[in-house]
């Protein structure tokens, strides 16, 4: 299931209407600050007046580097990393036809198959789900209230993914969130302090939201609920 480029970082240039399937280069550096520069350059593309579309190529390549974090989580977030990872590749198989978010939405829209499993439509809510629970966690992660990775992860869990989940599953996340490695280990498995980990998330954090925003929008542009 595992793709080449999920092991590889990239990075972000200057951005214009003419080359967003040229946004990341190959790039050295730990995992979050990968994803940090990674999400960047799709918010430069979303935010771009220059660009009312954002091209799924350079979207997939962002997406597969959240694996590796899901991966570092253990246990607890296997259901997740298993899930997201599928529908990544999904995707990726999806740009060598359709050209853009926009696009796979409207085939499925037009087919009828927007929430059918399997559908594209369906792989991208799914992803963009991952994507938030990742921001939650970051955010909870960083916050005062929430100290401990288990505590962070918990809350994240219930606020992005809980209520869409049956009790079967629920229960199980319940079970393994005891797995988590404590916050020192994420740090070590990440090869980040307590300092660069904060200045990381945080980028993730600025740069996911506008991006969680444009693929909301595109579903409420052809009146598809987000309760799903």
């Amino acid at each position: 299931m595992a793709l080449e480029f999920l092991k590889r970082g990239w990075t972000k240039h200057t951005v214009t209407a003419m080359d967003e399937e040229d946004v990341f280069q190959d790039a050295t550096g730990t995992p979050l600050s990968a994803m940090a520069e990674a999400f960047e350059g799709l918010a430069k593309l979303v935010e771009s007046t220059a660009s009312d579309d954002l091209r799924l190529k350079p979207f997939c390549d962002a997406c597969s580097l959240v694996s590796v974090l899901f991966g570092t989580l253990g246990i607890a977030f296997k259901f997740a990393e298993l899930e997201y990872v599928s529908k990544v590749c999904g995707l990726v198989e999806a740009s060598k036809r359709y050209g853009t978010l926009k696009n796979i939405l409207d085939i499925d829209v037009k087919n009828n198959t927007v929430r059918t499993p399997g559908s594209l439509s369906r792989n991208l809510r799914r992803v963009r789900q991952g994507l938030d629970l990742i921001r939650a966690l970051f955010e909870n992660f960083l916050s005062a209230d929430h100290c401990s990775l288990k505590e962070a992860a918990s809350t994240a869990y219930a606020q992005v993914c809980a209520p869409y989940h049956t009790w079967a599953v629920r229960t199980a996340v319940s079970a393994g969130m005891c797995a988590l490695p404590t916050r020192e280990q994420l740090l070590v498995k990440l090869n980040e302090t307590d300092k660069s980990a904060e200045k990381e998330m945080r980028r993730y954090i600025d740069a996911s939201l506008p991006v969680i925003e444009y693929i909301d929008k595109l579903y409420i542009a052809r009146n598809i609920t987000l309760d799903w």
